[in-house]
């Protein structure tokens, strides 16, 4: 006897399961309200259990809902049910609706092996325009990686999952927790690797390492658990793709090591910029071997492994006794004539040296500077001392001189002069620094002349939605105010938005609803609104909200309407 389809919130008929993952099972489905197919993500129930993982879970949903892109797979509508268990008891089970993609996985797609730098390039491009898309709205991915990339058949990439990443590591009690969620730590950037606050630029790591995998078949860390590929996420050098596969172009050996800087503000600070530099690889010049390693050097610092590969290069090809000469040998007689010419001319010098006399007319009391550049004051005053000469010092700031090292002196090195005679000696304060004004809670006018007036420059502002917060407030600066930075250094910015997201609560309980809406998370006001025409209940059930799901002005009033009148 065939069983009845599985219907959810009396809506989304469940059909065949079509994937599985380490938070939940996604089936095809049908809205029957809209007639369409859709996929629906049921998540497990283990997640289902944590009250608060449901309430995040169902605002993050709610969020990436509002991203309408090409490149990205919608999300229609979030929700709760309920399912009976053997035993009587209910347990909740929240799920999201999205666009129902046929194609493939492109973490199938790269099991094969590498591919094709035009594919790799072209599939990237895609990823960062879903990301250039949603940083601009304040949303940051946090998971990219293949599993939640869709290739379609027409060859169109699909980002999915938005916001989830972040619902489940706000509401995961331990690094563990999250990477057991998440599944892998392969695609961690270092700042998630060590549990710091992340913003877009960490989603450009991750694509770095898509385009590492897609180039070489292979992810650029691999280690026996989670925490060992996060160190080296944190720590190691990444070989460039080209030495795992040598059909791939240096000029995309630069991007990928540009992409997997371990310090945020040496990537690529835009998805933009990260598409911009793919293009140029693809169509200008490759970089020298010479200019890839200083990129490496500049990026990584100093690489003992690579150092010792290539001195035992050299001791090889220097004891390598299996080379013969191609070319014969100059002549012996022309070696002899060399030979005694030389000698003739040492001999000449020799003899000229011997013989010169000391210039007579040059005063006994004649002090040379000595070379003090680059030297501690300590050691410069001494020197002088030693020569007979005064030291008189003059502090300067400087980018290039480490502070207490000497710039320069006046006179300069090399330069006559009397016992006694004063040197300036100018010492290096090191970098001129200046403190980061105080940031939070100015407007994003006001704080940009901060920045600007502090000798500062204004860098990536991206928003996103802060309960009590109006439009354009600054939340937070990146670095912290009151710190000491080099003058001319950059201050990102994080502003609110001014709205906050709110989901459709007709069906939910009044105080569940109003324990959502003047929650922390989103802090609005509850207006509660009467309707005698339809029968009361008990508990109170919301019938209609005066603010349609998606976004609410900070400070609003929503009307919650419930029955009042005779059952």
């Amino acid at each position: 006897m065939t069983s009845e389809p599985r219907v959810l919130s009396g809506r989304y008929r469940i059909d065949e399961l079509i994937g599985r993952g380490g938070m939940a099972s996604v089936y095809r489905g049908y809205d029957m309200t809209l007639g369409r197919a859709i996929a629906v993500k049921i998540l497990k129930r283990e997640l289902a259990h944590d009250a608060a993982f449901r309430t995040r879970f169902r605002l993050e949903a709610q969020a990436a809902s509002r991203m309408a892109n090409p490149t990205i797979v919608r999300v229609f509508d979030a929700g709760e049910d309920t399912e009976r268990d053997a035993d009587g008891s209910t347990h909740p089970v929240p799920y999201i609706v999205m666009e129902l993609v046929e194609g493939a996985l492109l973490k199938d797609v790269v099991e094969a092996g590498p591919i094709p730098e035009a594919d790799a390039v072209r599939y990237v491009d895609g990823i960062l325009e879903a990301l250039e898309y949603s940083h601009r709205a304040g949303v940051v991915h946090r998971d990219i990686k293949p599993g939640n990339v869709m290739i379609t058949d027409a060859g169109q990439v699909k980002v999915m999952d938005f916001g989830i990443a972040r619902a489940v590591s706000d509401s995961s009690s331990t690094v563990a927790d999250t990477t057991a969620i998440l599944g892998t730590a392969a695609y961690f950037s270092p700042e998630q690797a060590k549990g710091e606050a992340v913003d877009g630029r960490a989603d450009l790591y991750s694509t770095g390492v898509v385009l590492f995998e897609l180039l070489t078949g292979r992810a650029p860390f691999r280690g026996e658990s989670p925490v060992a590929v996060a160190y080296q996420h944190v720590s190691e050098t990444p070989e460039s793709p080209s030495e795992l596969n040598p059909d791939v172009s240096r000029a995309l050996d630069a991007v990928v090591l540009r992409a997997l800087a371990k310090d945020p503000f040496q990537r690529y600070q835009s998805a933009e910029q990260f598409r911009s530099a793919l293009a140029t690889a693809i169509g200008g010049a490759a970089p020298t071997k010479r200019q890839l390693g200083a990129l490496t050097t500049e990026l990584y610092g100093p690489n003992p492994r690579q150092a010792a590969e290539t001195a035992r290069s050299l001791r090889q090809l220097s004891t390598d006794d299996t080379m013969t000469r191609t070319q014969s040998g100059p002549p012996a007689a022309w070696i002899w004539t060399g030979i005694a010419v030389l000698a003739v001319v040492i001999i000449s010098l020799f003899f000229w040296i011997v013989t010169i006399q000391p210039a007579s007319d040059v005063p006994s009391s004649a002090r040379v500077v000595p070379t003090l550049a680059g030297q501690t004051y300590e050691a410069a005053n001494l020197a002088l001392a030693e020569a007979d000469l005064n030291a008189v010092r003059r502090d300067e700031t400087s980018d290039t001189v480490p502070e207490g090292f000497v710039i320069r002196t006046v006179p300069t090195a090399g330069t006559g002069v009397a016992a006694g005679h004063d040197v300036t000696v100018y010492v290096s304060t090191g970098a001129e620094t200046t403190p980061v004004p105080p940031l939070e809670g100015l407007s994003e006018a006001d704080a940009r002349a901060a920045i600007q007036g502090a000798g500062l420059v204004v860098g990536q502002i991206t928003s996103r939605s802060v309960p009590g917060r109006s439009e354009g407030t600054v939340i937070s600066s990146s670095p912290e105010a009151d710190t000491r930075v080099i003058v001319g250094s950059r201050v990102d910015l994080v502003t609110a938005t001014g709205r906050v997201p709110i989901i459709n609560y007709v069906g939910f309980t009044l105080q569940a609803a109003t324990e959502s809406l003047t929650g922390p998370d989103v802090q609005l006001d509850v207006a509660r609104v009467e309707d005698p025409g339809c029968a009361a209940t008990d508990p109170e059930i919301v019938t209609q909200q005066s603010i349609p799901p998606g976004e609410a002005a900070v400070g609003s009033t929503i009307s919650l309407t419930v029955c009042t009148g005779e059952p």
